[in-house]
């Protein structure tokens, strides 16, 4: 007998399908466009048409549920400014994975090593890698250019999609500060609990969670305790997902990240469970973790070597301590406010999506 699976709240209003229609459209379009200047051009287009035909859709849903908690109706111009963060965020996926040398995403290969193969098995001239990732730096750049598109084509009034833009504008500041501080942080070679707090907050936190809200609740024109419940909300979420993401990223199966087990460490981030673990390791954890984090052919006996580590170390008890910890003050802060449109029952829900993500 089979047990019925419970909805996800990413399906809450239908939102992942509506939002996978707009973007499907907006691609088609996009195609027209594209082919009327090369047919060259197509191989770009489907790059995205991939990358975008899965994905959580968490920043999406969080913009909607702020449009709605903030009394927006459910109308399809919001959704489609809320669609439009697909597109940022496959910027930021594509750029991220150039900067880590990632092989996989979503199960496939990486923009620039997809753009890798095909300069070779087209026996281009050149280095394959370096057309690779120049392609993919292309790539991101038209998906930042097509959100910004999608998010102004959105038909609101005016005066909406101004306060609007300003938080997106903020938004992307943000997103790129926070890029540059995680790039900054391997060259370093990686810092204290804190500074690796910071990256997740500027990178992840407010990108995922707070902004998208801001965004959905200045399309509103949502009162300031709503705004501020959704600081109190969003921000110590953010930080539980990114955590969480941390945990997948050493312990998680791959049938369910997308990416080879232990890909993180073979990338070498230097995430709040890494800073954790290294400031309790004993002297020979610490060489260990120092000779094994960021080698690219790391194999599976140096992986559960590190995860050994991260276990003993209580670096992985530790992180799970600050996810419940941080989820109970986001749910918290929904506590003292009324939204409307059942957005604190999904928002609630969403929480718990966002944070007990299956290893």
């Amino acid at each position: 007998m089979s047990v019925p699976v419970a909805p996800s709240p990413l399906d809450a209003a239908d939102m992942r399908s509506r939002v996978q229609a707009i973007v499907d459209d907006f691609i088609a379009e996009q195609r027209l466009v594209m082919a009327d200047v090369s047919d060259d051009l197509h191989p770009l287009v489907d790059a995205v048409s991939d990358l975008l035909a899965g994905g959580k859709r968490l920043r999406p849903a969080f913009c909607w549920w702020g449009w709605r908690g903030a009394g927006g109706g459910d109308i399809e111009a919001a959704m489609t400014a809320a669609a439009a963060l697909e597109f940022l965020q496959a910027c930021a996926l594509i750029h991220d994975d150039v900067m880590d040398s990632s092989d996989m995403r979503r199960g496939m290969p990486a923009a620039h090593r997809r753009f890798a193969s095909l300069h070779r098995e087209s026996a281009w001239q050149g280095s394959a890698e370096t057309f690779g990732v120049g392609a993919a730096i292309l790539l991101g750049d038209l998906c930042l250019s097509w959100a910004d598109h999608l998010m102004m084509r959105a038909s609101l009034p005016t005066v909406d999609l101004a306060r609007g833009k300003s938080v997106y504008d903020e938004m992307r500041t943000e997103l790129m500060a926070g890029q540059y501080l995680d790039l900054l942080e391997q060259a370093h070679g990686g810092g204290d609990a804190e500074r690796a707090m910071r990256v997740v907050r500027y990178k992840s936190a407010k990108y995922t969670i707070e902004r998208p809200l801001h965004l959905g609740g200045a399309l509103a024109n949502a009162d300031e305790s709503i705004v501020l419940a959704y600081t109190g909300y969003g921000l110590p979420l953010g930080e539980a997902f990114q955590l969480r993401d941390d945990v997948l990223g050493v312990f998680g199966d791959p049938t369910e990240t997308g990416k080879p087990a232990g890909d993180d460490l073979r990338e070498g981030k230097r995430t709040v469970l890494i800073a954790t673990a290294m400031d309790k390791a004993a002297p020979e954890q610490q060489s260990h973790i120092r000779r094994y984090l960021g080698d690219p052919h790391l194999d599976q006996s140096g992986v559960d070597t590190l995860r050994e580590i991260i276990c003993d170390t209580g670096a992985l008890v530790h992180a799970e301590h600050m996810i419940t910890k941080l989820t109970d003050q986001a749910l918290d802060s929904l506590s003292h406010v009324s939204l409307q449109n059942d957005a604190t029952d999904v928002l609630t829900q969403l929480a718990y999506a966002a944070t007990r993500r299956s290893v």
